[in-house]
């Protein structure tokens, strides 16, 4: 199991604050005994098995408008948990998956998941070796 943290640039600490997201309330998990991928991110959350992961790659740099907090894609329904601008990690879905809102499933269902960490290099490693 591996743990990756969010890359916070500071001058978003304010806005992260607002939606209930600090250092210690956001990660995302890698569980190889489970088969699972989870994020957390304040009183947001994602679960969803590794072997629904078709792709993951770095992206960015992101328009910090389009990244901070919790961003729903209009193009293609994809879901951004972000903490900075500068890099993160896309993972596309076999299927798509459903965020939690303090443990409560919400109706729209995500076909791909971004993410800003702090070593994209790391969380695609660790979701591409299934």
């Amino acid at each position: 199991m591996t743990s990756h943290a969010f890359r916070y640039d500071r001058r978003f600490s304010p806005l992260l604050r607002l939606w209930g997201v600090n250092v210690a309330r956001a990660s995302v998990v890698v569980d190889d005994g489970e088969g699972e991928l989870a994020v957390l991110f304040g009183p947001w959350g994602l679960r969803t098995s590794l072997g629904n992961i078709e792709s993951a790659e770095q992206s960015g740099p992101f328009k910090w408008f389009r990244s901070v907090g919790i961003r729903l894609s209009l193009a293609d329904k994809g879901i951004t948990f972000g903490t900075a601008a500068d890099r993160g990690v896309c993972m596309v879905l076999r299927s798509p998956a459903s965020v939690t809102f303090r443990g409560r499933p919400l109706k729209l269902r995500h076909p791909n998941i971004t993410v800003t960490v702090e070593d994209p290099h790391a969380l695609v490693a660790a979701v591409s070796a299934v």
